[in-house]
């Protein structure tokens, strides 16, 4: 597995990613809607000649193909903490370790190279899956905000997790 640099090409395995809706609902937030392959086409283009100063994102490659994205976002340069965001849509790799590794990636990544001393995210409690892995890669529960996230029909709580450079210095990362 690597991580890379999202290319043009990529976006429509995104765009079938991002109107699937199993996908979209395992990650929670926003009620679903159609998204539009020329969307994320602009966006892309936007971005690329035009990088956002709080964000970097990479497309995760497996066995040769696009199978998700992770990315840091919301970089707060001057207090040195991101959001880890992550999303694999190929569901055969679901539940085999991707998800696990693309993160541990990232956050030495964010550690090592970016000089960040927290990274954090959200997840919906339901995502027990993605809590696993998190907590695997010395993520610990920070808060929670309960009934938080409408999905699929119901409320459920909104998991904040957090990991401090010296926690994933001390697990060996």
């Amino acid at each position: 597995m690597t991580l890379r640099a999202t290319t043009r090409e990529d976006l429509t395995h995104l765009a079938r990613f991002e109107n699937d809706l199993g996908f979209v609902v395992a990650g929670g937030g926003d009620p679903p809607g159609p998204v539009p392959l020329e969307r994320l086409q602009r966006d892309f283009d936007k971005e690329a000649s035009d990088p956002p100063p709080d964000k970097v994102e990479f497309a995760i490659e497996a066995d040769g193909s696009y199978v998700g994205r992770c990315g840091l976002y919301n970089i707060d340069r001057t207090a040195r903490h991101a959001e880890l965001g992550i999303g694999i849509g190929e569901r055969e790799y679901w539940g085999r370790g991707y998800g696990r590794e693309a993160v541990g990636l990232l956050l030495d990544y964010a550690f090592r190279l970016r000089n960040l001393r927290r990274v954090w995210l959200e997840v919906h409690a339901d995502n027990e899956r993605g809590m696993r892995a998190y907590r695997s890669c010395g993520f610990v529960e920070e808060g929670r905000m309960r009934e938080h996230v409408w999905l699929a029909g119901r409320y459920v709580d909104n998991v904040i997790m957090g990991v401090l450079r010296e926690e994933w210095e001390g697990s060996g990362g």
